[in-house]
């Protein structure tokens, strides 16, 4: 089963690939300049990959969860997507996306640690 993974931010969304069931590979961010723009890149990249099913990250537990579980779900929805949507805990993702990269390479803002992020996500699903 082809699988792919984001990680929803407010600027950027990270997105991560598993195409054979064992290799998570990140992919290049999607840089949000809207939520619609944001939205019709992620489905492109669902379907110029055939993605048959998506993983979200949905953070849980942390102090600002439920409006970002919000939002997350709304933007979801934007994608309009014909597959199948499952959601993965993404608790310290981000912060363990910067632990594992730190000394690789310099940290910027160009979405690289949200699509580590994602790997992370979609690694723990395929683990449960």
């Amino acid at each position: 089963m082809r699988l792919a993974s984001i990680d929803v931010g407010l600027k950027r969304i990270g997105i991560a690939i598993c195409l054979d069931g064992n290799i998570v590979m990140p992919q290049n961010a999607i840089l949000r300049k809207n939520r619609n723009q944001a939205a019709r890149e992620v489905k492109a990249f669902l379907e110029e990959w055939e993605i048959e099913k998506l993983i979200v990250g949905l953070p849980r537990d942390a102090e600002s969860s439920e409006e970002m579980e919000r939002r997350i779900r709304h933007f979801v929805s934007l994608l309009d997507l014909d597959i199948e949507v499952a959601y993965q805990d993404e608790q310290s993702s981000s912060i363990e996306a910067k632990e594992l990269t730190r000394g690789v390479f310099k940290h910027q803002k160009d979405g690289k640690i949200d699509s580590i992020a994602a790997k992370i996500i979609l690694e723990r699903w395929l683990q449960h």
